[in-house]
């Protein structure tokens, strides 16, 4: 582990997944390793602690002096505590922790000490409701990891790409980039990083329910969905090719629990002679790319030129000829080969679209409402302070915001802020709903809600 101490703040800013091997039966039904990949997920860590116990206890002083006290006001500090940094409370036992923490031991055994994991963007919560799956719009992974780290005693690390600029979003991609520029072909590991030329933006994080429906993966759909090892490489701060392959099964059973994840009915009343119509223009106008719906859905599992889709080009472009050699040339890349060829996006299945805003790729766009009127979308827009229904607006779906009345003040100067003119933040493109009339836009919105 020496070769990568000087890029060590990967180790510990990584989704990290954990599970127990198992073996696949044949002919097994996929609810069976469905339940294996939650129970695998959920109940167990991987990598090694980022930091030691001491400091979920000490951050607290980073606060400021009416920060709850950990030990005689435990719930009281576990709320601020997933408040400040943006996690949610976790639905499974979790030793008190937020999901995306987890208590585990260093490679000894000995050292008790506070893990990250894949939740920790892939666990959100919406109307006070946690959810495994739904993208977490609210976390603060810079500020979270900045502040435990200085809690440890330690320095925080610099790191050579944007984490998260606001709230919610996350760069995940550069992650994975940072990490297999470590790693040779053969995944031993390298004293000096490959230079791949990749350039990704932060992003939002989609719902893991929505790949069960599809055949390929990702926002630029070059990636098989088939594919085990993909969700496999966060893990490349620590692992063996050895331990990589012992590892491969469980992780097939985990991919069968996102398969298997179901979306949140929406929970408000809904005008059905609305929605009717609406679903009347959704298959006429938006079906072709995002599907149809109802007891016999069908989805197109179309990725749109980026000429077409006009959204921010910044995540398409930014994965490089060499990344994706380098990628294929690895055993991740060995079963199911990322696509040489970049075409633009893939036009998502919209399945519990209402419990996912913001909206795009990037989510720069607060609503559907929005998202279906080009015009209305605004520039800079604060994100909620938290996904209580109270900040849920019914009517445009989607979170309420506020926009700044002094245009001189620079929204980066707070995570609560969203700015569309940072790199890969742009909220244009998708301008296909300008084409409606306004009470059919609003038939439209009505008609997503049921889905």
């Amino acid at each position: 582990m020496r070769r990568v101490g000087k890029l060590g703040f990967v180790l510990v800013l990584i989704v990290a997944l954990r599970a127990i091997p198992a073996k696949v039966v044949a002919g097994e039904p996929d609810s069976a390793a469905a339940e294996r990949g939650r129970l695998a997920l959920t109940s167990t860590g991987y990598l090694k602690p980022a930091w030691s116990a001491e400091a979920y206890q000490n951050v607290g002083t980073l606060w400021g002096p009416d920060s709850p006290n950990p030990v005689r006001e435990p719930d009281r500090f576990a709320e601020a505590f997933r408040r400040r940094y943006g996690l949610a409370p976790a639905p499974y036992p979790n030793d008190g922790l937020p999901m995306g923490l987890r208590r585990g031991n260093g490679p000894d055994g000995t050292r008790a000490g506070i893990a990250i994991d894949c939740m920790a963007c892939h666990g959100g919560s919406i109307g006070g409701t946690s959810l495994v799956g739904l993208g977490n719009t609210q976390l603060d992974m810079t500020t979270l990891f900045h502040e435990m780290m200085k809690a440890d005693g330690k320095r925080p690390p610099l790191s050579p790409f944007v984490i998260n600029s606001s709230r919610g979003t996350v760069n995940a991609g550069m992650f994975s980039v940072v990490l297999l520029s470590l790693r040779n072909p053969d995944l031993s590991f390298r004293k000096f990083p490959l230079a791949l030329g990749a350039n990704i933006p932060e992003l939002d994080v989609p719902a893991w329910w929505l790949l069960g429906k599809k055949s390929t993966m990702y926002y630029d759909g070059r990636t098989d969905a088939r594919s085990v090892r993909t969700n496999m490489q966060f893990m490349l701060g620590e692992k063996t090719l050895a331990e990589f392959k012992e590892l491969e099964p469980t992780f097939r059973d985990i991919q069968a629990y996102f398969n298997n994840l179901k979306p949140p009915r929406y929970p408000f009343p809904i005008d059905h002679d609305l929605a009717k119509a609406g679903e009347t223009i959704f298959n006429k106008s938006c079906a072709k790319c995002h599907g149809t719906y109802g007891e016999t859905p069908k989805y197109p599992n179309r990725i749109v030129e980026l000429d077409e889709i006009g959204t921010d080009p910044a995540r398409a472009r930014g994965i490089s000829t060499r990344f994706v050699a380098h990628y294929n040339s690895t055993w991740f890349g060995a079963d199911f080969p990322v696509d040489e060829q970049m075409i633009g996006y893939q036009a998502p299945p919209l399945d519990g679209i209402w419990a996912t805003a913001p909206y795009l790729h990037n989510g720069s766009v607060p609503t559907l409402a929005a998202l279906l009127n080009s015009s209305d979308r605004p520039a800079r827009f604060t994100r909620p302070p938290s996904t209580d229904f109270v900040h849920y607006d019914t009517s445009q779906v989607g979170w309420k915001f506020l926009v700044p009345t002094d245009p001189a003040i620079p929204p980066a100067s707070s995570k609560v802020w969203f700015d569309s003119s940072r790199f890969g933040l742009g909220n244009s493109g998708h301008t296909f709903g300008d084409r409606l009339t306004d009470p059919e836009r609003r038939q439209v919105v009505e008609y997503l809600k049921t889905l």
